[in-house]
């Protein structure tokens, strides 16, 4: 009788769930592949005719969308690796023993609990009008210019926000997996002579693989599938240099009214993440330590 209940009570909190996710992730992905490989105009599919894989051959001959691709690969390269060494750093820091702690934990986690169009607003503030009067000031106008107008600059600066945003994040996921290590074993260590940086090196980083696993998927998918920051510190600007792949998708349907040739780069992407996500998890998860 028991069984039958807790049965019941299963299905009745995940049917709702379960509804949704199919309602809103699974039908319209299977709808959007469907739509890939016709001429829909975005409206009505009825009437729309089937062009096999010609918009796919359009994807690829696209010289935006590669530019816009490759612009996003580096984007997520370097993103993956700055906040990974930022958050894990951070983490050994607020994992010391100290009063300020708790403090810092919250001041450092804070920026992730600001949305991304707020965030590309505020520095976008910053980088063209505070860095400009920072630079007649300080007497420094090359280092302290309008970072959005320049076409090298704003990538960065698009980098140095998401960065800001994403260390915070991160540094609790390690911050999980470093209180997670035996004492003992650092204790162990300890009695054994090991300085600070062979400690780091032969058991912290060791023993907080599955942290690693976790973390560079998620900054790795993320950064991918990066768009509200970068719509809303440099729209793709200037002149294009800034449009990463989710804008190009988003501006080949809406500006351009290519609806079927986006759902295809949109689908071209999905295989684009998944593959990379699924080798990374599979490299990381083998490098795993039992505790």
């Amino acid at each position: 009788m028991k069984k039958n209940s807790s049965r019941l009570t299963f299905w009745l909190f995940l049917i709702p769930s379960l509804f949704i996710f199919i309602n809103v992730v699974i039908i319209p992905f299977i709808l959007g592949i469907i739509y890939s490989f016709t001429d829909w105009d975005g409206f009505t599919f009825f009437g729309s005719k089937f062009v096999a894989f010609n918009n796919y051959l359009k994807v690829f001959k696209d010289q935006n969308f590669l530019s816009a691709f490759l612009l996003t690969f580096r984007y997520a390269i370097i993103m993956v690796i700055v906040s990974n060494i930022i958050g894990f750093s951070l983490a050994l820091l607020v994992t010391r023993k100290m009063r300020t702690r708790n403090i810092l934990r919250s001041i450092f986690f804070m920026p992730n609990l600001i949305g991304g169009l707020i965030l590309g607003f505020i520095w976008q503030f910053i980088f063209t009008k505070l860095f400009v009067q920072l630079g007649t000031v300080l007497h420094a106008s090359n280092i302290f210019f309008n970072w959005i107008n320049d076409p090298n600059m704003a990538f960065w600066s698009i980098v140095i926000v998401s960065a800001w945003q994403m260390s915070g994040y991160v540094m609790i996921i390690y911050i999980a997996g470093l209180e997670s290590i035996n004492p003992d074993i650092i204790e162990a260590s300890l009695i054994d002579g090991a300085g600070p940086v062979r400690r780091l090196f032969n058991i912290i980083l060791p023993l907080t693989v599955p942290s690693f696993t976790i973390s560079l998927f998620i900054t790795l998918s993320n950064s991918f599938k990066q768009y509200d920051t970068n719509l809303s510190l440099t729209n793709g600007g200037p002149y294009g240099t800034t449009e990463l792949l989710t804008m190009n998708i988003v501006q080949t349907a809406y500006k351009h009214n290519q609806y079927a040739i986006a759902q295809s780069k949109a689908v071209v992407f999905f295989v684009v993440i998944m593959a990379i996500t699924l080798v990374q998890v599979y490299l990381t998860k083998k490098r795993e330590v039992e505790m």
